[in-house]
């Protein structure tokens, strides 16, 4: 994987020391340098960063008021010639203090401690979204690819090789199976009730007998699959 990070010092000779330490380390790329918080404001605004390589001594607005400022601030690490700021680093959770002048040795141990924060802290994102319910999909109809808001599916019917989607008063149809478009479909929020036709459970009307009905049209509901449907709606059944 890559790490990408910034250097944010106002000392050209600091900027190089890091920048050369980073070429030794073929997952860390430098992707920016700024002389000053501001700038580093604005290269933030437009750039995904992993890892920042902070001074505290800088003009306009010192390390530890630019941290202050940012919401989402990624990996950090603090880069001064003074001891008296580890504390400062400490209470704003940074995740290394290194005082100037340092050994790459010691650049190493800074750096390999965040690489570990960065990898945890984007694997519990990539698991939160993948957590995340589909809200949407891409349909290909009509030599179209037609961008389609789950909560606008009223139900599915099946037609062979095919599928006609049906969105209020609007249909498509797209070469898709029925087993395609279930396994697509957020499952408690769609039911299939027949080899033919699978529903929005938000859009049922009413249940009768073997027959749903759906934006006034009546559903069969078919025999193999009507014991685990109306299993199903008890769930929500007020008794």
């Amino acid at each position: 994987m890559e790490i990408k990070a910034i250097i944010i010092d106002d000392e050209p000779l600091a900027r190089n020391v890091i920048r050369e330490y980073a070429k030794k380390i073929p997952a860390l790329t430098i992707v920016g340098e700024c002389e000053d918080a501001i700038c580093a404001h604005q290269f933030l605004q437009n750039n995904l960063v992993d890892l920042l390589f902070l001074d505290i001594n800088m003009p306009k607005l010192t390390g530890i008021e630019f941290l202050k400022t940012l919401k989402n601030s990624p990996i950090v690490i603090f880069t001064t010639a003074y001891s008296e700021y580890a504390m400062d680093g400490f209470e704003l959770n940074v995740t290394d203090y290194l005082k100037k002048p340092f050994s790459f040795e010691r650049f190493c141990k800074a750096y390999f401690r965040a690489e570990e924060l960065i990898i945890l802290k984007q694997s519990v994102n990539k698991t939160e979204q993948n957590d995340k319910p589909n809200t949407f999909l891409f349909i290909k109809s009509d030599k179209k690819t037609i961008k389609l808001n789950i909560s606008d599916i009223y139900y599915i019917e099946g037609l062979g090789d095919y599928i006609k989607l049906y969105l209020g008063d609007k249909k498509l149809v797209t070469n898709l199976s029925m087993k395609k478009i279930e396994n697509l479909l957020p499952a408690d929020q769609f039911y299939r009730i027949h080899k033919s036709f699978i529903i929005s459970l938000d859009k049922i009307e009413l249940i009768e007998g073997n027959m749903v009905k759906i934006n006034n049209t009546k559903l069969p509901v078919g025999n193999s699959f009507r014991q685990d449907f109306m299993l199903h709606i008890k769930n929500f059944l007020a008794e």
